[in-house]
């Protein structure tokens, strides 16, 4: 799997390029500023991009930025963004924009090489990688808004354990009832979300993905 890694602190940049070296992944480019990340999106196609949101020159949003117009020259190009700020504005542009295959990691909150290597996976295959952190961050000005409200509290709590990118085994356990009530409790997002019948997979991208826009 080709990886394109955005970080400017240099100690930080190398350590994670051994350490997904030592995981099987192909370091195809790491930069450490937003038009260098540009460059190596474009000269090196990845099968998915990690980057940090505040990058050289103007240490704002950066990477952010530069994920969006790379999003908008491949639709789709996964992105797993690695932080330690949520950046609301251009994060909810990112995470909405229809195409899957995004996350939303907070440095400082990530507990273990194997969460972290799990979150990448998830989002080069299509999925979601959300901290919860970001989540609420993102929600909090919108929790009134269509179609969310018609999803019951529990419902809400297992659409955001979809965000997070759990599978129905792990809301299981988080929640502490069994996979088949998970199961309801999806099906009924699906339909109150109006998802129609598809690919189960993708529909559960679709959802999380109007989560976060609502």
């Amino acid at each position: 799997m080709r990886v394109v890694l955005a970080e400017d602190h240099a100690l930080l940049r190398d350590g994670m390029t051994r350490l997904l070296q030592a995981h099987g992944f192909i370091v195809a480019g790491a930069v450490d500023s937003g038009p260098a990340l540009l460059r190596a999106l474009s000269d090196h196609p990845p099968d998915v991009a990690v980057i940090d949101v505040r990058l050289p020159p103007s240490f704002t949003d950066e990477g952010l930025q530069a994920a969006l117009a790379a999003r908008r020259r491949t639709p789709g190009l996964p992105v797993l963004v690695l932080s330690q700020y949520v950046e609301p504005l251009y994060a909810r542009e990112l995470l909405t924009d229809g195409a899957g295959g995004i996350g939303y990691l907070l440095k400082d909150r990530v507990s273990s090489t194997d969460e972290f290597l799990d979150a990448l996976r998830r989002v080069a295959a299509g999925g979601t990688a959300m901290d919860p952190a970001v989540i609420a961050r993102l929600l909090a000005r919108n929790e009134h808004d269509e179609p969310m409200n018609r999803l019951t509290p529990r419902e809400h709590d297992v659409l955001a354990l979809m965000a997070e990118g759990r599978s129905n085994a792990a809301i299981a356990k988080r929640l502490v009832v069994g996979e088949g009530a998970v199961g309801k409790h999806i099906a009924n997002i699906f339909t109150k979300l109006d998802l129609p019948p598809a690919d189960n997979d993708n529909r559960r991208v679709l959802a999380v993905l109007a989560y976060l826009n609502h």
